[in-house]
């Protein structure tokens, strides 16, 4: 590897690993001691889908991209701990709708704020031209994680089907 390309690894795996690091401190100063950083990215999904009125388990599956099964057991801990509801569809009893209790609500409020404080941080420091490029950079890196999990979607149906043809 070359020089540029270890100090731009090493940059991106410290400054996402920092990140992830602040978020905990932030949540366990707001006083929500008892929720991980996962947890935490597991109310903000189901408060997102809850405003668009798609918070059934499938949706908010979906959106996580996780199986519903994994779904289950993080809003099942999540109920246990006051973050979230769980209840039946009025009109079909089939679907499962996930809802942020009052506790939920105010954790994911404490979340968005610390995410607002880091963006207007690094929007400070930055003159415009700067933030277009940084922008741009960023929306190419994006691009690049989107393309490598489609890959990894696509090679893993592949082989689910290659393993139910062989059987």
């Amino acid at each position: 590897m070359s020089c540029d390309h270890e100090i731009l690894n090493r940059f991106l795996v410290e400054i996402f690993n920092e990140i992830l690091r602040t978020e905990e401190r932030c949540i366990t100063q707001s006083g929500h001691t008892d929720l991980s950083i996962r947890e935490l990215h597991v109310i903000e999904a189901v408060c997102q889908c809850a405003e668009k009125g798609k918070n059934t388990a499938s949706d908010i599956a979906a959106l996580l991209d996780v199986v519903p099964g994994t779904l289950t057991v993080s809003t099942a801990a999540l109920e246990r701990k006051g973050y979230l509801t769980r209840s039946r569809d009025a009109l079909d009893r089939r679907v499962v709708r996930i809802s942020p209790t009052e506790k939920g609500l105010s954790a994911n409020a404490d979340h968005a704020l610390f995410h607002r404080r880091m963006t207007d941080q690094v929007l400070d420091l930055l003159s415009e031209e700067e933030t277009v490029v940084f922008m741009r950079a960023l929306d190419r890196l994006s691009q690049f994680f989107r393309l490598e999990q489609n890959a990894r979607t696509r090679d893993h149906q592949n082989h689910q089907q290659s393993k139910e043809t062989t059987s």
